[in-house]
Formats: structure tokens, sequence, C-alpha cells
């Protein structure tokens, strides 16, 4: 049986977490969320303030950029603790 890299399972992980965070969240963002859904349900929903800017609403781009944040914080926290146990070793 063929090994596979570590590498390349990292890569696969990150892409699909890309797709659905990307695709995926464009089917999902049509429905209100639990804290919108509550605001409409007690009518006080048209009190929202407006979200302009690049991150301001749910979608492609705040997943995409989620799953970045997330796979970079994964990554600098594994990076630091296999050189901890690196330094340790020797």
């Amino acid at each position: 049986m063929k090994r596979v890299s570590t590498a390349w399972v990292v890569l696969g992980i990150a892409a699909v977490a890309l797709v659905l965070a990307g695709v995926v969240s464009r089917f999902a963002d049509s429905d209100p969320d639990g804290l919108t859904k509550v605001a409409e349900d007690q009518g006080f929903a048209h009190t929202e303030q407006s979200r302009d800017g690049l991150l301001g609403d749910y979608g492609s781009v705040t997943g995409v950029v989620g799953v970045l944040v997330v796979l970079g914080l994964a990554g600098g926290v594994t990076y630091a603790l296999r050189r901890r146990h690196q330094r340790e070793q020797s």
C-alpha cells in the first residue's frame, strides 16, 4: 500500500475547506441564522445597522478568510510546537 505524504493530506483538507467556505456558503447564506431569525421573530430586525465593507456580510469572502485565518493559526501553533519538541530532543 502506498503512503500519502502529510503535505498532500494537509493540502487536500485545505482545498476542501476553501471550496466549502467559498462555494457552499453561497447556498447557505440565503436563510437567516439564529440571531437574525430571533430578531425577525421579535420584530426588531429593522434596527440592524448596515455592514458595509469587504467582510461586512456573511458569504464566500468571509468564509474563505475565516478558513485561511484558522489554518494559519493551526499551522503556526503546529510549527511552534514541533520546533519546541525538536529543541527538547537535542
